[in-house]
């Protein structure tokens, strides 16, 4: 081989040694999410990573971001829709804001009974045509994954509907949510998950609503005196993606994303029951604030109060959507 020919050679065997790294380069999906890694959002999301990266045999490559340490709680569907971030699992009460104001059917009070009647919507034709709501926004509904049923906390003793009169409660952006607290007579104020604690520290807020794993991870319970085990609503999320990302992935990986999306999606919803009642129980035993059990004539007057709160937001949220959630779980108003 003459020199000139052994420069040509060289000359194209680095530009193909360039190419195939780059071919190798793994696809990066940043998952960004506001709770902690040990919340049954969190695991879910690290069990996704696992199996993702595992069968995609590093085609895949997963980063995941808890505690809002990627984008501010508020910030990120933007990031999302513009492909900042790649997929996210915000609460449903987020769909509302972003114009999709089916998805707020999730915060009406005193909805679903039972994990067994939720699931009837979320893993059926309801879920599904919900998610489908979203497509026109930019974003692919995956998963449902559950955090469980919410309780009341406050610096005051909250039992019956009277005695949340004029406190302020810390919400989600959610008009429901937001009606719910005025049927109780309460005050609500939207803010940001991960601002809740020090509002509660130093009193901007009186009291708020959450899962018993997300007011053990995030501390609320120190700055709490009281948790009724009210069980009013129920807190999940979806796992999103940024659609023309997911359009664009090669279809194989696709396959394999989804397959990993399932098991972690039940992974986590198996884990979410029993995550809450061991951070219920790390609750009572931290002896920071005390849990308060609701009697059946408690829980009776909470919910007669609360169920206004439905008939307020048929307009909003869709009298055919209410309708069909009631079908699926055998609610009877």
């Amino acid at each position: 081989m003459n020199p000139k020919s052994k420069f040509v050679f060289a000359i194209l065997a680095a530009t193909l040694a360039v190419g195939a790294a780059h071919a190798q380069q793994p696809i990066i999906i940043k998952f960004s999410h506001v709770v902690a890694v040990g919340t049954p959002k969190g695991k879910g999301a690290e069990q996704f990573k696992k199996l993702a990266e595992e069968r995609a045999k590093g085609r895949v490559k997963v980063e995941v971001y808890p505690n809002s340490s990627l984008f501010k709680d508020g910030e990120e569907m933007e990031a999302l829709q513009m492909g900042s971030v790649q997929m996210l699992a915000p609460s449903l009460a987020k769909f509302g804001p972003l114009g999709a104001r089916e998805f707020e059917v999730f915060d009406l009070p005193y909805m679903f009974d039972s994990v067994a009647e939720l699931h009837k919507v979320t893993a059926g034709p309801v879920g599904a045509m919900l998610f489908k709501k979203l497509e026109s926004k930019g974003i692919m509904g995956l998963a449902y994954w559950d955090n469980g049923f919410k309780l009341m906390s406050a610096n005051k003793p909250i039992r019956v509907p009277a005695d949340y009169k004029g406190l302020k409660m810390r919400i989600q952006s959610s008009k429901v949510l937001g009606d719910q607290f005025k049927a109780l007579g309460a005050i609500p104020q939207v803010m940001a998950f991960s601002e809740v604690y020090q509002a509660m520290q130093t009193g901007v807020v009186d009291g708020s609503e959450n899962t018993p794993s997300n007011i053990y991870t995030q501390k609320h319970h120190e700055v709490q005196k009281y948790i009724a085990e009210t069980n009013h609503g129920y807190i999940g999320y979806a796992v999103i993606v940024n659609k023309k990302f997911w359009d664009g992935l090669p279809a194989d990986v696709r396959i394999v994303l989804d397959g990993a999306m399932k098991d972690a999606t039940k992974y986590a919803n198996e884990i979410a029951q029993s995550e809450n009642d061991d951070a219920l129980e790390a609750i009572r035993k931290s002896g920071k604030s005390e849990v308060l059990k609701l009697t059946a004539e408690q829980k009776a007057a909470m919910r007669k109060a609360l169920f206004s709160v439905h008939k307020e937001n048929e307009a909003r949220v869709g009298k055919d959507t209410i309708a069909e959630v009631y079908k699926a779980t055998g609610f009877k108003p």
